[in-house]
């Protein structure tokens, strides 16, 4: 028999079959050859006791893709939600998301929440930092159920996956998406206007589903909040290629190979001082540059 790991927690997998939400443990072998399954993972399972719904994995199908952090198999793309106030955005952050996931070839939808909160200067001015960044970018208000609609038209007939940090509603948006995940929603700690983290494993909603138990139509994996990434695995030399703004000006520059930061004549950082590449977003380069750089020391 074949399903989908939808949620794991302490050791024990629940797989979305056709005869239902199958509670399974994973054989040793798994172990042995130092393979752990994941949420998203299609699998093959035997039902240990008939009538029952416990089983054993038996197999792991070939992944599509694998995400460390979150961590997932088999995602289509990810849709990442941050608030634009309550709390203020933590761009580096969201940048440094946006890499891993470009690293993973995988495409990113922001999502701004809170829109209601904002004014429109405010909203106009991520739209700049971000419009060309090679991400969709939306801007809703979960509380009052703006772009609701949007986000669904995004998830349509993909499994993405749910990720953010803590307090910016990416609860209620799941709740509001899918009513039926009765999810935990955490208030915003007003002395530290942070949010209390809710999510605690990742898990898998089927939102719309298929004929075939294996290839369901939508599926969104939530995912846990996170405060910190880090983007060490490549050279500070790959960087810029993550950057796809900086792209028409590549060969411009005076010194072939230019890094964008300690060079002269540098198309791009020209093309940053006339504001044609968001301060946002050259600043993160250059910040995870120097910390990529001095990684390199050690």
């Amino acid at each position: 028999m074949q399903g989908k790991i939808i949620k794991g927690i302490a050791g024990f997998y629940y797989v979305y079959t056709k005869i239902g939400l199958v509670e399974c443990k994973a054989k040793g072998i798994f172990r042995k050859d130092g393979m752990k399954p994941l949420v998203g993972d299609d699998v093959c399972l035997e039902v240990l006791k008939e009538g029952t719904l416990t089983g054993s994995i038996t197999a792991i199908l070939e992944r599509r893709n694998m995400l460390i952090r979150p961590a997932c198999a088999n995602i289509d793309q990810a849709l990442v939600i941050f608030a634009i106030t309550k709390p203020d955005p933590n761009y580096n952050l969201l940048d440094r998301f946006l890499i891993m996931m470009e690293k993973q070839e995988l495409p990113s939808v922001i999502c701004f929440n809170k829109s209601d909160l904002a004014g429109p200067g405010e909203q106009e001015e991520l739209r700049r930092a971000y419009g060309g960044c090679g991400s969709k970018v939306l801007f809703v208000s979960a509380d009052r159920q703006e772009g609701i609609e949007e986000i669904k038209s995004c998830l349509a007939g993909r499994t993405t996956a749910v990720a953010g940090p803590s307090g910016v509603g990416k609860s209620t948006i799941i709740n509001t998406i899918y009513p039926e995940a009765h999810m935990e929603t955490g208030e915003i700690s007003r002395k530290i206007d942070r949010g209390k983290h809710t999510t605690r494993h990742s898990e898998l909603l089927v939102l719309e589903e298929d004929e075939k138990v294996e290839d369901c139509g939508s599926y969104i994996v939530d995912t846990p909040g996170f405060s910190s990434l880090y983007v060490n695995d490549f050279e500070k030399e790959q960087l810029k290629y993550y950057f796809p703004e900086f792209g028409p000006y590549e060969g411009l520059c005076r010194f072939s190979g230019c890094d964008h930061v300690h060079e002269p004549d540098c198309a791009v950082k020209q093309a940053a001082e006339e504001g044609k590449i968001h301060e946002i977003r050259y600043n993160d380069y250059v910040a995870m540059y120097r910390e990529l750089q001095e990684k390199r020391r050690y």
